[in-house]
């Protein structure tokens, strides 16, 4: 009788563990089945409002002659800052980096070392408002190779300063965006959209205009003066 009587708990307890299993199955499923998560999107053309251009001149020149090249980037340095107020530009908006430089390595087909030889150089960056002024600023950089100078430039990079702001008022759209994408499939289920329970902002995409080179890990475009800025939202919401 002790033996029924203990095989009769054991059922009892296991029926009672799967009978809580499958409420709390189903328990989980009907709190999914209340909520529905979609992405939401927004974007704005905008036009870049800050410019940046740099480039660097060079010497090389041997060991021996070390103080003749310093003197002559000494040189290069002031033709780089004539050039620069020529073309209207303010020394407020121009930074000037100290003279590096790094030893090269040669070798004769002996394969032993020749006299030591080293590039002296040194960098300059402008950043202004005027992207028309940095614009026309790159394109006449020949002026300073026909004086002698040897001069190398980087692609003019163009910027929108007001992006944080800008990013406040797309995330909002995007909610929007999402709640729009939520409420036609709950449509197609015969539900409402509730209460947003919870969203979560993607990264910031800045791209060329027309373009939709998306990265996972957001991008900034700097090639261009016209930009997209875009940013996505995922959204839970409630269903009624």
């Amino acid at each position: 009788m002790k033996q029924n009587n203990l095989a009769l708990s054991i059922i009892i307890g296991v029926c009672l563990i799967i009978s809580s299993s499958i409420w709390a199955i189903s328990y989980y499923n009907k709190d999914s089945s209340n909520s529905l998560s979609v992405t939401g999107s927004a974007s704005k053309e905008v036009v870049s409002d800050s410019a940046k251009f740099s480039g660097n001149f060079s010497r090389i020149v041997k060991v021996s002659n070390l103080k003749t090249g310093y003197a002559q980037i000494a040189q290069d340095l002031l033709t780089v800052k004539k050039f620069l107020v020529d073309q209207g530009i303010d020394d407020k908006n121009v930074t000037i980096s100290t003279v590096s430089m790094f030893e090269n390595y040669n070798y004769n087909n002996n394969n032993t070392q020749v006299e030591k030889e080293y590039t002296i150089s040194q960098t300059i960056e402008v950043s202004s408002s005027d992207i028309n002024k940095i614009t026309l600023l790159a394109q006449k950089t020949q002026d300073l190779i026909n004086k002698g100078v040897i001069f190398s430039t980087n692609a003019v990079e163009y910027y929108y300063t007001k992006l944080p702001e800008l990013r406040v008022t797309l995330l909002s759209d995007a909610i929007k965006d999402a709640k729009a994408r939520a409420q036609k499939i709950a449509e197609a289920t015969g539900r409402n959209v509730g209460d947003l329970k919870s969203a979560a902002s993607g990264v910031v995409q800045v791209l060329p205009a027309n373009s939709l080179e998306v990265s996972d890990y957001g991008t900034y475009d700097t090639s261009k003066i016209n930009k997209n800025v875009m940013v996505t939202v995922k959204a839970a919401f409630s269903l009624k």
